[in-house]
């Protein structure tokens, strides 16, 4: 079968910048499934559903109006319903209210299927909280990377700057240590490190540091 790299992990880890990197690295494809779970919200938002109301917020995510674009210079446009929504979906805001979405086992189920189709050869590079536990868990490589709180809070805050938003870290550090409670004790594919996984601890690591340590894993497994 197509092989699969998942990377899961906490908010703030650098799963998403380092799945990114990674898949450009291999040339395979890129799920980020937390923009799903995000779009989900947003939509759900939109059309003045209850985040609260697990039919309807699947309803929204079977049909979701999506489309992911090669961006001009690298990277990946997102629009929902013709709409380009990436600055939006990066919002703390919209963080929140998709984990208040993914916890909702309609809404996991609806979603399923539609992270599943973005396996194509020659490869995909999975980032989210449950791609190697319960989307694709016979992965022949699986990472769950994760940091402190606090350094994960730092990063966060710092990119939050870089794109002109502002931020409090005394805040961003309350609301990653909630969404880390809510997403660890949900009934549904709770967070948490698939058996056969590496865990990988980026507190005191760079970027590149990282991406060289799951390419050297991809190469002990023959994946690159």
């Amino acid at each position: 079968m197509t092989p699969v790299i998942t990377l899961d992990g906490p908010g703030g880890s650098g799963k998403g910048t380092i799945a990114r990197l990674l898949a450009e690295r291999l040339g395979w494809h890129l799920l980020d499934s937390g923009a799903l779970y995000r779009l989900t919200a947003l939509a759900a938002r939109r059309a003045g559903v209850d985040l609260d109301d697990a039919r309807a917020v699947a309803e929204v995510a079977r049909n979701l109006p999506v489309r992911f674009e090669p961006a001009k210079g690298g990277g990946t446009r997102i629009l929902l319903d013709g709409e380009e929504v990436g600055a939006e979906l990066r919002t703390e805001a919209c963080g929140a209210d998709a984990s208040r979405v993914a916890a909702l086992p309609e809404v996991r189920e609806a979603l399923l299927e539609r992270q599943r189709a973005f396996r194509r050869p020659p490869g995909l590079v999975a980032d989210g909280r449950d791609m190697g536990t319960v989307v694709f868990p016979d992965a022949p490589l699986k990472v769950y990377l994760t940091a402190s709180l606090e350094e994960r809070a730092r990063r966060r805050y710092n990119q939050l700057k870089e794109q002109g938003v502002s931020a409090n870290i005394h805040s961003l550090l309350q609301e990653l240590a909630d969404r880390d409670e809510r997403d660890a004790k949900r009934e549904v594919a709770p967070l948490r490190p698939a058996e056969d996984a590496v865990v990988l601890d980026s507190t005191e690591l760079g970027i590149d540091e990282v991406l060289q340590r799951i390419l050297d894993l991809a190469r002990e497994r023959n994946l690159a």
